[in-house]
């Protein structure tokens, strides 16, 4: 006679880095939380390649948003052109969209690089 035993699915403790990678295109406090937390200890390809590219999309938007600013800021300051302005519109633009392509690339489970910087962030950072 056989005995009937309660089914108890074996819990999954392993997501392949993917929570890191998500939570790394978040700004740098949850890159940081990802990276320390959930993904130091328990490297994963999927979770460094995501890593490398949103630490690196993260240094180089914070030098053009910091870069803008002050030249832009000059700019005005000295011309009074102030529709100038709509030139970091259009860098900021970019830089989401390119932020959108690595965001939909994690969501999808895929290693697909960020344009423009994505390949360079892999070679760049090979510790992560």
């Amino acid at each position: 006679m056989e005995t009937n035993k309660p089914f108890n699915p074996t819990p999954v403790t392993s997501d392949n880095g993917k929570t890191a990678a998500i939570l790394s295109y978040f700004g740098i406090i949850l890159w940081l939380i990802a990276y320390f937390a959930l993904h130091k200890d328990k490297k994963t390809d999927f979770g460094s390649y995501h890593l490398r590219q949103t630490l690196l999309f993260a240094i180089i938007s914070t030098v053009i948003y910091f870069a803008l600013s002050f030249f832009l800021g000059i700019l005005i300051a000295t011309t009074g052109m102030f529709g100038i302005i709509y030139l970091a519109y259009i860098v900021y633009v970019g830089l989401f969209v390119i932020w959108i392509i690595g965001f939909i690339g994690v969501l999808n489970g895929e290693k697909k690089p960020m344009p423009l910087i994505g390949e360079r962030a892999q070679t760049m950072f090979p510790e992560i």
